[in-house]
C-alpha cells in the first residue's frame, strides 16, 4: 500500500516537473521573441518632423544631426518639415502619430514651453508625447542697430530713459517677444516691441534702421555682426557664448540671473515602447558625441546637452514656470 502510494506520489511529482519546465521554457521563448523585436527596431526609415520651415535653426540642426544618426540606427532618417501656428501644427501631427519610435517630433522651446501659455486652445498636450533626449541648448544675443550709439547693455538701458528704445521679433509670443520683455522688467530698460512675420522680416527691420534691436540666434546673426552691420551688446545666457568671446553677458552687465536660451529635444508619441525610446535615446547621444557633429553645431553656435529622457522632461517643466508669469504680465493671448 505504502509502495502504490509512493508510486502515485512520483508520478503526480514528475507531472509536475514537467509542467514547470514547459511553463519556464515558454517564459524564455517569449523573453527572446521580446529581445529579438527590440534587436530588430528599426527595420525601416524613420520620420522626423521639424514643426518649422526648411532654412530655419530647427531645420538646421535636424539635418546637422540626421546623416549620422541614421548611420548608427541603420536606417535613413527622412526630415518632415510641417511648418505653421508657432510649431503647433507639426507638433500636433507628430503627437498624432502610431506610438511605435517611427515617427519623432523635432521639440522647440516656443512651442513647448510657450505656446501652452499664450495660446487659447492647443492640438496637443505634453502628456501627448514621451521624452527621448534633450539634444541642445541655443544661446541668444541682444543685438542693435550699429548705427545706434550704444556699445552696452547699460548705454542701452540708458538710451531707453531718455526715448523709448524699440525690438523687433518673429512673432508675438515668440522667445525673442518674451525675452525682450523679461530683459525690461529685470533692467528697467523703456522698450516697445514690434512684432513682425518671422525673423527674416525683423531682422531686415534692424538692419534698415526702422527698428532698434533684436535678441535671436548667433547661427542667423553672426554675419550681420562680422560685417558690422548690427552690433552684439549681450549673451542672453549666464556664461559667454563661445563664437562671441568678447561680448558678455546680459546677466553680468546688470541684470543678475538672466538666463534666456531657446532649447532643442526630440519626442515621440506617448505610448511609444520603452525599449524604442532607450535605443533611440542612445542613437542620439551617440550622434551627439560625434567629433564631427559636435564641430558643426559648436559653429553654428549650439551647446550639445544630450543624456537620459528625464532630463527633457524635467526642463520642459521648469521652462512652463520660468515663462508663466512673464506671459501674464504682458497680458498676451493668442486664439
Amino acid at each position: 500500500m505504502i509502495k502504490s502510494m509512493a508510486g502515485a506520489g512520483g508520478t503526480r511529482a514528475g507531472a509536475v516537473v514537467r509542467w514547470l519546465m514547459t511553463v519556464a521554457a515558454a517564459c524564455v521563448l517569449a523573453t527572446t521573441a521580446t529581445a529579438s523585436v527590440a534587436q530588430a527596431y528599426p527595420d525601416r526609415p524613420i520620420r522626423w518632423i521639424v514643426p518649422w520651415p526648411p532654412g530655419g535653426g530647427a531645420d538646421l540642426l535636424a539635418r546637422i544631426l540626421h546623416a549620422r544618426l541614421g548611420e548608427i540606427l541603420g536606417q535613413p532618417i527622412v526630415i518632415d518639415n510641417r511648418a505653421g501656428a508657432a510649431g503647433n501644427i507639426g507638433a500636433a501631427a507628430g503627437a498624432k502619430a502610431a506610438p511605435d519610435g517611427y515617427t519623432l517630433t523635432f521639440a522647440y522651446s516656443a512651442t513647448h514651453s510657450i505656446n501652452p501659455l499664450v495660446f487659447s486652445r492647443m492640438p496637443f498636450v505634453e502628456n501627448d508625447f514621451a521624452p527621448v533626449v534633450f539634444l541642445t541648448m541655443v544661446p541668444q544675443v541682444l543685438v542693435v542697430n550699429a548705427k545706434l550709439p550704444v556699445h552696452n547693455v547699460q548705454e542701452f538701458v540708458a538710451l531707453s530713459k531718455k526715448r523709448q528704445v524699440t525690438y523687433a521679433s518673429s512673432a508675438p509670443g515668440s522667445l525673442g517677444h518674451l525675452g525682450g520683455e523679461l530683459f525690461a522688467s529685470m533692467t528697467g530698460a523703456s522698450m516697445l516691441h514690434v512684432p513682425y512675420r518671422g525673423g527674416g522680416p525683423a531682422l531686415t527691420a534692424v538692419l534698415s534702421g526702422e527698428i532698434d534691436a533684436l535678441i535671436g540666434i548667433p547661427v542667423v546673426l553672426g554675419p550681420q555682426i562680422k560685417a558690422g552691420k548690427l552690433r552684439a551688446i549681450g549673451i542672453t545666457t549666464s556664461k559667454r557664448l563661445g563664437v562671441l568671446p568678447e561680448v558678455p553677458t546680459i546677466a553680468e552687465s546688470g541684470a543678475p540671473g538672466f538666463d534666456v536660451s531657446s532649447w532643442n529635444g526630440v519626442l515621440v508619441p506617448a505610448g511609444t515602447p520603452p525599449d524604442v525610446i532607450a535605443r533611440l535615446n542612445e542613437a542620439f547621444n551617440q550622434t551627439l558625441a560625434d567629433p564631427k557633429v559636435r564641430a558643426q553645431l559648436a559653429e553654428a553656435g549650439y551647446e550639445v546637452v544630450g543624456g537620459n529622457p528625464e532630463k527633457l522632461s524635467r526642463f520642459i517643466a521648469s521652462e512652463l514656470v520660468k515663462w508663466r508669469p512673464v506671459v501674464k504680465k504682458v497680458n498676451l493671448q493668442v486664439e
